[in-house]
């Protein structure tokens, strides 16, 4: 690929998103999926204050927001800037792999694993926010207290 748009989504939220890193400078979009913002089933829905952290964090990276099915709006993204090919990070929502697969047929798709936040032994539950909170910060604040440098 040389002329890719990235995709990014709500698990890599960040300035070293990896698709962000690799391609500098490329066009990127962030998708407010309708799906979770109408709330389709209970467990496929976002709060009001998650949607606004996603927001706060988005106004901070280069993208291109934007509301509808993500895969169609990630397609019209890609066509609107002449992309070869779509480049995102990797997820753990189901849902990822389901768009991927939407994307495929279409574009070329690469999928960059980013960095672990922390590493945890044994691999956390993702399941709940709160649990996977619950073993890492014990990880982030024993990597910090052994970091070099003020604190």
């Amino acid at each position: 690929m040389k002329h890719p748009i990235l995709w990014i989504h709500g698990e890599a939220l960040g300035p070293s998103n990896p698709a962000l890193v690799a391609y500098p400078g490329r066009p990127a979009v962030f998708v407010f999926d309708t799906a979770l913002l109408e709330g389709a089933t209970p467990a496929q829905s976002l709060s009001l204050k998650r949607i606004g952290f996603l927001y706060e964090c988005l106004l901070e990276l280069p993208v291109t927001l934007r509301r509808g099915d993500v895969a169609e709006q990630v397609l019209a993204f890609a066509g609107a800037h002449g992309a070869d090919g779509i480049v995102t990070s990797a997820a753990t929502d189901p849902r990822f792999k389901a768009i991927c697969r939407q994307l495929e047929p279409h574009l070329p798709l690469q999928v960059l694993e980013p960095e672990p936040f922390v590493v945890l032994e044994p691999e956390p539950n993702l399941g709940r926010f709160s649990r996977y909170w619950r073993q890492a910060e014990r990880a982030v604040w024993a990597q910090w207290a052994t970091a070099p440098g003020p604190r």
